[in-house]
């Protein structure tokens, strides 16, 4: 893959099969590359298994929330997630000295491979998957620098690749992404108690079913407490127009929302798709979702 930054951490089949062999060779298999993410490289083990290995120094650390919080989550979300099958410690003899896990593996596609409209199925299964997810969260939740804080927070990051020009895109239309993110700006802070967010909630880490429905949400690495507004982004991220009001519709009967969120909803969906068409263009099928998200943006 080239639609993810380049790797400070050096990972390959083979150190991924030295590592479950040494740590837990009951479930040593062949171990196939399957993608590199913009944090982490995914190894199909066998038929049931993935094996997830941290490939950036500055997100390594993100792979400890997901097994500390991961577990909890699965018991009450109603969509399967990757709560680790096995723990991996860091392997200073190998080379490696992060940590890392074994996950379960999921059939389906995922949505990052499917045009934004043959998505609409799953809309309402991922509204009540946000809702499930979205409720307060526990004192010692992990907080993300990155995610559901304050939009202000995230404003000099934005503001500068709106200046930078997103990839040669028209003058006029950087101007319409900076009123929606000034309108996020303006907008309400979140003023309720911290709640649980993805924080990563676009469609390469949504698998769908031979049906369209949704089948699994993976990679939690950004899971934090913070502002709900960051997971509603994925009405943007994730959808066309149609699809994006059956998403709003049933998330606002599951729980409740206002305008305010959801103009911050789509002032997050420009922080992660400025994000993606900044850092590796517009190429690949990471660099299509960038694309998407800030073309729905625009949209409203």
């Amino acid at each position: 893959m080239t639609d993810a930054p380049e790797p400070d951490i050096l990972v390959d089949e083979r150190l991924a099969g030295q590592l479950v062999a040494a740590q837990h060779p009951d479930l040593a298999g062949p171990v196939v590359l399957l993608a590199n993410g913009w944090d982490n490289a995914m190894f199909r083990l066998g038929e049931r298994h993935l094996v997830r290995l941290p490939r950036r120094t500055v997100a390594a650390g993100l792979v400890l929330h997901e097994q500390r919080w991961l577990p909890s989550i699965a018991d009450r979300v109603s969509v399967p997630v990757p709560a680790p099958v096995r723990i991996g410690r860091p392997a200073p003899e190998l080379g490696f000295d992060f940590p890392w896990s074994i996950l379960p593996w999921f059939e389906g596609v995922s949505a990052a491979d499917i045009a934004p409209e043959a998505r609409a199925t799953a809309a309402s299964s991922l509204a009540n998957f946000v809702a499930e997810l979205g409720v307060t969260a526990p004192a010692d939740a992990p907080v993300n620098v990155y995610r559901g804080v304050p939009l202000a927070e995230r404003d000099e990051v934005v503001q500068g690749r709106l200046d930078r020009g997103l990839a040669g895109t028209h003058p006029e239309r950087i101007e319409a992404l900076r009123a929606a993110w000034n309108r996020g700006l303006a907008a309400p802070e979140w003023s309720g108690a911290p709640a649980w967010v993805h924080g990563d909630l676009h469609p390469a880490n949504l698998v769908l079913a031979a049906s369209g429905d949704l089948a699994a949400v993976v990679d939690f690495g950004d899971v934090c407490a913070g502002d709900p507004a960051c997971d509603l982004a994925t009405a943007w991220l994730t959808f066309d127009a149609p699809a994006r009001a059956v998403f709003r519709a049933e998330l606002g009967r599951l729980r409740e929302t206002d305008a305010a969120m959801w103009d911050r909803a789509r002032a997050w969906a420009l922080v992660l798709g400025s994000a993606i068409v900044d850092t590796i263009g517009t190429g690949g099928r990471l660099g299509r979702v960038g694309v998407h998200a800030l073309d729905a943006v625009l949209l409203a």
